[in-house]
C-alpha cells in the first residue's frame, strides 16, 4: 500500500450547489466535507481552488455528468467551463470522473438512513461528491 498517495478533492459541481469531498493521504477513503453555495461559476472556483490549497491536495477530481450512453450533454459542457475556470485559479491538476448514477446512489443511501427533507437537501451534494471521489480513487487503485 502506497501511503504517500496524497490528499484529492472531489467536486461535484452545481449551479446553485457544489459538494466537496477529499480523500485520506493513503489514498484508501473519501469523506465529505461540505457544501457551498458561493453564487456563481467563478466564485464556486475560486472557493474550490481555496479548498484544494488550504488542504494540500495533490489532485482535484471533479464529477462530469455523462448521458447513460456515454455522450456528454449540457450539462457536462457547463461542468467544463467551470474547470477551465478552475484551471486558472490553481496550479493543482484537475482530472474528471464519470459521475453517473452517482446522485441518484446518494438519494438511495439518504431514503434508506431515513433522512428527507431540509436535511437531505443540505446533504446530497456532499455525498455525491464523496461517491465520485470514492469512484475515482478505487478505479485508480485498481489500474495499479
Amino acid at each position: 500500500m502506497d501511503l504517500t498517495h496524497g490528499k484529492y478533492l472531489g467536486v461535484d459541481y452545481g449551479d446553485v450547489r457544489t459538494g466537496i469531498s477529499e480523500c485520506d493521504v493513503s489514498g484508501m477513503l473519501a469523506s465529505g466535507i461540505c457544501t457551498v453555495r458561493e453564487g456563481g461559476m467563478r466564485n464556486t472556483a475560486v472557493r474550490v481552488a481555496r479548498e484544494a490549497e488550504s488542504r494540500a491536495c495533490k489532485k482535484i477530481i471533479v464529477g462530469l455528468p455523462k448521458n447513460m450512453d456515454g455522450t456528454e450533454g449540457e450539462r457536462a459542457k457547463t461542468v467544463r467551463a467551470f474547470v477551465d475556470i478552475l484551471r486558472t485559479l490553481t496550479e493543482i491538476p484537475v482530472d474528471f470522473s464519470d459521475e453517473r448514477m452517482s446522485t441518484m446512489a446518494a438519494y438511495r443511501y439518504l431514503d434508506g438512513a431515513g433522512t428527507f427533507g431540509k436535511k437531505r437537501r443540505d446533504s446530497i451534494d456532499t455525498l455525491s461528491a464523496e461517491l465520485i471521489l470514492q469512484s475515482y480513487i478505487d478505479r485508480e487503485r485498481a489500474a495499479k
